[in-house]
């Protein structure tokens, strides 16, 4: 297929009437992180500010990280995560996870966060009712990087996932290591020897050599408080982590006291308990919809679809890695206790011709989805630049495409969020602006005609029929033969 070389940027729909409006912030290429209003007005800009994500606090701060450096033993690790002000001060920083002594750089402590964190008040790094972030003291944990030697996974180096919580002055309070626990992820067999052979080995460019990026955790939040807990159910205690692993497929809740898995959806999707979900690939934004909030309690995920998993060879995956692929993307809503799918975004809620068109929703990695507090979910399409806000019914009442671009030139967006506007007292409320969709059919840029012809004529198409005629007059002469 291919794709337009030209379309448009900025905001392209927003009612009103409809929308959860708020500001929305993100990163923008390589500018920095940017917050705009509903009408993709930039608000702010936090110039050469890293978003891995970017989150906002109320009272107009930010969090995100100062650089990232690329040493021979880590891939997307930050140097640190910092708490900027609205005129750009650094009020918190944490950098102090791991020494590096790396030929060719100045040694520095390094934070090695890298996809996600939380501040303590609230579970998801989202704005909910009641769950306020802290902005001035408070924990915060951070989803970082360590690498290790497991032979019980393989005989290769592996980046492993660990998550750690420090407080304001950054001493490390908890750390959980996913290599640890390598015996409750489910692997079969098949799995088992795929990982040992090749655990998604990446390499480090001019460095040379390479780590086995093996799990490629990208989400990790606080359960939070839920109606599941409430009940009686320990798997959901509010201090319990949820976190997911793209290249593995799987979702799970870590017990904050055991560390044990204490629940898990996938890898293997063909479970008849599981079986009517469909697989989930290279998912993204894994979290419990906090309470407050529409849904709460339920699990809502970015499914990007795209490539993952480690198993048996098919005519795809000659060697077993990435071996569940699909071409399109879904968001999926799911009560945790049932596994009953509560509401989903698909490319037949999106109004394309399922499954030819199902890729016209697709963005095979990052990505997330939020649950806003009129029921609204707004969307991240990733790969695509594209933002978007559609309702319960699956209407799109807002959309915003990234015109920032990177050094590859895309316009790829790893994670956006909505807050209110209050969060932000800088500002006056801004002023919402109606924009009605426009008809693809109908969009020109200047100097493109318009559709329609200037020169018509009608031909005639009904043909007296006679039954058993072997062919249809079109002249004179084929008359004549007739």
């Amino acid at each position: 297929m291919g794709f337009p070389t030209v379309y448009p940027t900025g905001a392209t729909v927003y009612n009103p009437s409809k929308a959860w409006s708020g500001y929305t912030v993100y990163q923008a290429g390589e500018e920095g992180v940017v917050l705009i209003d509903m009408n993709g007005r930039e608000v702010h800009l936090w110039k050469g500010l890293i978003g891995f994500p970017a989150k906002a606090l109320p009272g107009g701060y930010v969090l995100g990280s100062t650089g990232r450096r690329d040493p021979k033993f880590g891939i997307q690790d930050n140097v640190d995560l910092v708490q900027v002000d609205w005129d750009g001060n650094i009020v918190w920083r944490y950098n102090g996870y791991e020494h590096i002594e790396d030929p060719g750089y100045e040694p520095l402590w390094y934070a090695r966060q890298h996809h996600d964190y939380q501040r303590e008040g609230n579970p998801v790094g989202y704005y909910a009712p009641g769950l306020e972030p802290e902005v001035s003291r408070g924990k915060t944990l951070i989803l970082a990087h360590k690498n290790v030697n497991n032979p019980a996974i393989s005989d290769k180096q592996l980046l492993d996932d660990v998550i750690i919580e420090v407080d304001w002055e950054g001493n490390v309070k908890w750390e959980w290591k996913a290599s640890d626990h390598f015996d409750e992820l489910g692997f079969d067999e098949s799995a088992r020897n795929v990982l040992f052979r090749d655990p998604n080995t990446r390499s480090f460019g001019h460095l040379g050599g390479g780590v086995g990026d093996w799990l490629h955790i990208n989400s990790a939040s606080y359960v939070g408080p839920n109606r599941f807990y409430d009940e009686g159910d320990e798997r959901f205690h509010p201090d319990n982590i949820i976190w997911d692993a793209r290249e593995a497929n799987i979702i799970a809740i870590t017990d904050r006291r055991t560390g044990s898995i204490v629940w898990r959806l996938g890898p293997d999707y063909s479970l008849p308990e599981v079986k009517h979900i469909g697989w989930i690939i290279g998912q993204h934004h894994a979290h419990i919809i906090p309470k407050g909030l529409p849904g709460e309690g339920n699990l809502l995920v970015f499914d990007n679809g795209g490539w993952g998993g480690y198993g048996l060879p098919n005519p795809a995956s000659p060697f077993g890695q990435k071996n569940a692929i699909r071409d399109h993307s879904r968001v999926l809503e799911i009560n945790p206790v049932t596994l009953e799918i509560e509401w989903q975004y698909t490319g037949a809620e999106a109004g394309f011709s399922v499954p030819t068109d199902s890729y016209k929703f697709y963005s095979p990695y990052i990505s997330s989805a939020q649950r806003l507090p009129n029921g609204n979910t707004l969307i991240t399409e990733g790969s695509n630049g594209r933002l978007f806000e559609v309702t319960v019914d699956h209407e799109i009442v807002w959309e915003y495409v990234s015109p920032y671009t990177d050094r590859r030139n895309t316009n790829m967006v790893y994670r956006s969020y909505r807050l209110p506007y209050e969060w932000v007292p800088q500002l006056a409320k801004p002023e919402e602006i109606a924009i009605e969709p426009i008809h693809a059919a109908q969009f020109r840029v200047p100097g493109a005609a318009p559709k329609g012809s200037d020169s018509v004529v009608s031909v005639a198409t009904a043909l007296p029929f006679v039954e058993g005629a072997a062919c249809v007059a079109t002249s004179d002469e084929t008359r004549r033969r007739a």
